[in-house]
């Protein structure tokens, strides 16, 4: 058991590796620029092994945010108001400046956000992403055509916010600026969810319509 843990950790550490190599040339001679080939000579593997693990270009970039596919999912779990999680969840990442809220002014952060949101074949991956995101919180909602819509608008509020957030900050807005009307925003947005989703509680446990 100890050693199939090793052998994951060194895995991921793989991933890791090899998507931190592949973005810092990404940013530096842009997307298109940067051949695999290239990208597994930097990570010094070979270039079917980067296929085995990274099976398109664009997953090398998307990898950063994989662990978010879930979270909103991970958030409502369990939840009596999956709503309300989620907008607690969403407003403690604005507080601690969580990139994927967008309400983060790293200049690491803002060049990693430009290079996603700047390629249209990194967007049009991207948008697979999220529709993961929206099944996996369906999933958590109860699943069915109620729990899908829910999810679909719910997951469309935080893209949305979130978006807004790194642009008015890439235009040169400081976080200090963004980040009061970013938390009204964000309660604002997530009130009209509760009021337009008002049986979104019940999909959790018995299914119900909204």
């Amino acid at each position: 058991m100890e050693e199939m843990g090793l052998r994951e950790r060194k895995k991921q550490r793989m991933y890791q590796d090899v998507s931190d190599t592949a973005v810092r040339l990404f940013l530096e001679r842009g997307f298109d620029a940067v051949s695999v080939a290239e990208v597994a000579a930097a990570a010094g593997i070979s270039k079917p092994t980067l296929f085995r693990y990274f099976p398109a270009k664009e997953d090398l970039v998307l990898h950063r945010i994989a662990d978010h596919e879930t979270e909103a999912a991970r958030v409502v779990a369990g939840s009596a108001d999956p709503v309300d999680a989620l907008r607690r969840n969403f407003l403690a990442g604005l507080e601690r400046r969580d990139p994927v809220t967008g309400l983060n002014d790293h200049p690491q952060v803002l060049a990693f956000h430009t290079l996603l949101y700047g390629t249209p074949s990194l967007v049009a991956r991207a948008h697979g992403h999220l529709e993961r995101s929206e099944a996996a919180l369906a999933a958590a909602l109860g699943g069915g055509l109620d729990a899908r819509l829910a999810a679909g608008q719910i997951v469309a509020v935080q893209r949305i916010l979130a978006q807004d957030n790194w642009r008015r900050i890439a235009a040169g807005e400081s976080v200090e600026r963004v980040a009061p009307e970013a938390v009204r925003a964000a309660e604002r947005a997530f009130g009209r969810l509760s009021a337009g989703l008002p049986g979104v509680s019940g999909l959790t446990s018995a299914g119900s319509t909204f």
